[in-house]
């Protein structure tokens, strides 16, 4: 009776710290909404108006213009905007198509051997700093990819930092995820399924392309999305190959400034505390939360919409 008793208490406890453990993620995230939300929308102190009791929060959102550190200042988002959609445009063509057929052939086509080896060192990308990748952005792929294909050969001048070879490194960085993610979703698929497609009389390309595939479309999409979410989120990256030009533009081949980069140059700055240009940083905080939250609810709303559920 004693031994029940104590294994009670030991298994309440365990659940309590679980449960504080969440709630504690929880609190973190309130915390991050209360901050941003008292800096740029609603300040509760009246001598220190938030950002969007200085600036018009349409003129935020249509202004084509930047400067918050210059005499004449523009608080236009659309820069910045801009160039983090441009560059998450170019890491997604870069490391959606990679990071899938890696999948579907560590799941389909590669050994076990193969598979032992393959998939950690694809996992090695994860753990390389992201200054890391930024520098190789800056001293390889634009002077030894970009400008020889751009500047040598169509005579097209090429900036040292610019959004292509930014969202290069970026797309090579989010491959692990998507690949693993997704191989995940791909070996969820009962055995079962493939082999009623080999009883059918189909290659191993048609199970893959055919019948897997689709059956772990929901995972897969789910990969795409928090990849593209950890896209838009990165920094440093894309702060030392992507620039720090907030300018209005689609050409890749431009100098940009993401969101983040942003964020960074400003917390690095020497801008006084509690002016509007150290209020404009939790302004394009939250509008960044904002889009990463939208990209996960959307993520989580396809795997419940369209998971596939086996017996």
């Amino acid at each position: 009776m004693r031994r029940v008793t104590w294994m009670r208490i030991i298994e309440w406890g365990i659940q309590s710290v679980l449960f504080l453990c969440a709630f504690v993620s929880i609190l973190t995230t309130l915390g991050i909404l209360y901050v941003l939300i008292s800096e740029t929308f609603v300040s509760f102190d009246p001598k220190d108006p938030a950002f969007f009791q200085q600036v018009s929060f349409w003129d935020f959102l249509t202004d084509t213009r930047w400067s918050p550190n210059f005499a004449d200042k523009h608080f236009g988002i659309l820069p910045l905007v801009c160039g983090t959609f441009l560059f998450t445009f170019i890491a997604a063509l870069v490391g959606l198509p990679i990071g899938i057929l890696s999948a579907i052939y560590l799941s389909e086509y590669a050994r076990p051997r193969t598979r032992a080896w393959v998939k950690p060192a694809l996992e090695i990308l994860a753990g390389v700093p992201t200054v890391v990748y930024g520098y190789f952005g800056l001293m390889f792929v634009t002077p030894y990819i970009l400008r020889p294909l751009f500047q040598t050969l169509l005579g097209i001048d090429v900036p040292g930092a610019n959004a292509m070879s930014a969202g290069i490194v970026v797309g090579v960085m989010i491959i692990p995820m998507v690949c693993s993610l997704s191989e995940d979703a791909l070996r969820a698929v009962p055995r079962s399924l493939r082999e009623a497609g080999y009883a059918l009389g189909s290659t191993k390309y048609d199970v893959s392309v055919g019948v897997v595939v689709p059956a772990a479309l929901s995972g897969i999409i789910a990969a795409f999305l928090l990849a593209i979410s950890r896209a838009v989120g990165e920094t440093m990256a894309v702060a030392i190959a992507g620039g720090n030009t907030p300018s209005l533009t689609l050409n890749p081949l431009d100098s940009i400034q993401a969101m983040t980069v942003f964020i960074v140059n400003m917390t690095m700055g020497d801008v006084p505390f509690g002016t509007i240009e150290y209020k404009s940083l939790y302004a394009v905080a939250f509008w960044l939360f904002f889009i990463t939250l939208v990209m996960n609810v959307i993520s989580q709303w396809v795997m419940r919409r369209y998971r596939e559920v086996y017996q």
